[in-house]
């Protein structure tokens, strides 16, 4: 996948080159790509006169950051121990089963990634799992495929 730099060079003007927007030039580019490309992370560090080092330290020190591409809509399943003893790994199963995908992993139309979560913060909604910014909760197995299914729908994709 072909890195638009173009998309890059947008999001570093809208800050000015200005290095101390470094961090908002990677949420930006986060939300552009869905994970921050190599070629995203050199185009900033020329532009701001960053050196790389920084800018990848930057980008790997914050967990909203990812260097791998993840999906458009981020599935993360709470495995706190409300959620654990409410269901969450069978719940987890059922995202994998029905995305045919693994924890870590991301659909091949770039649509979906599975990833588990230490706690959500709202226990009282256990078991929980967040779509994008979305929150479910009180879910189960049986919710699983129609909550795919409408992020599929967004998409125009019933695939």
């Amino acid at each position: 996948m072909q890195t638009d730099i173009s998309k890059v060079d947008e999001i570093v003007m809208r800050y000015g080159r200005r290095k101390e927007n470094l961090l908002a030039m990677l949420l930006d580019c986060q939300e552009e790509f869905y994970y921050l490309p190599k070629e995203a992370l050199e185009e900033i560090s020329k532009q701001t006169g960053t050196p790389f080092v920084k800018v990848l330290h930057a980008a790997t020190f914050f967990r909203a950051f990812s260097l791998k591409p993840v999906g458009k809509y981020p599935i993360h399943v709470c495995m706190g121990t409300a959620c654990h003893v409410k269901g969450a790994p069978r719940l987890l199963e059922a995202f994998e089963r029905e995305l045919q995908i693994k924890k870590g992993e991301t659909t091949k139309d770039n649509l979906f990634s599975i990833e588990t979560v230490n706690c959500l913060g709202c226990c009282g909604l256990a078991p929980v799992v967040t779509v994008g910014k979305d929150v479910h909760g009180k879910l189960r197995q049986a919710n699983v495929s129609r909550i795919i299914k409408k992020y599929r729908s967004r998409e125009g994709s019933d695939a």
